[in-house]
């Protein structure tokens, strides 16, 4: 059974683990960038299965308005079971109604996101990172 939780933090370790099983582009081969992203975020739902992570949903909010999601990874073979829509899920009940679930998708995941209730939206601008 697929337990969700939202009092946890895993370890880098782990997080690092469905990252790169789950296909998500991120700077896994730095553990410490990894950490650090995870330190600052103030918004992240897991998923367990037999005390294992396989997924996982990080977001950054002021819990009142807006709320960036800014990572959606589940292990391979657990992928096209429903765990990240209930990861979404759960984030947005955590959120409640009157916050914005705002997200860049990767170009492989532009079809997934439409199937969660997002609308794409034309009238956003990005400045890249340079690494």
């Amino acid at each position: 059974m697929i337990q969700f939780r939202s009092d946890i933090t895993p370890t880098t370790e782990e997080i690092i683990e469905v990252y790169n099983s789950s296909g998500i582009n991120r700077p896994t081969q730095d553990k410490a960038r990894i950490q650090q992203m995870y330190a600052n975020s103030n918004l992240i739902v897991t998923a367990w299965e037999a005390g294992q992570l396989i997924g996982i949903s990080r977001a950054l909010t002021d819990f009142c308005y807006c709320c960036y999601l800014s990572d959606l990874a589940v292990k391979k073979e657990y992928q096209q079971l429903g765990v990240g829509k209930m990861l979404v899920q759960q984030t947005k009940e955590i959120l409640g109604e009157q916050v914005a679930l705002i997200l860049l998708a990767a170009p492989t995941a532009m079809e997934y996101y439409p199937k969660l209730g997002f609308e794409k939206i034309e009238n956003g601008f990005i400045v890249k990172r340079k690494k």
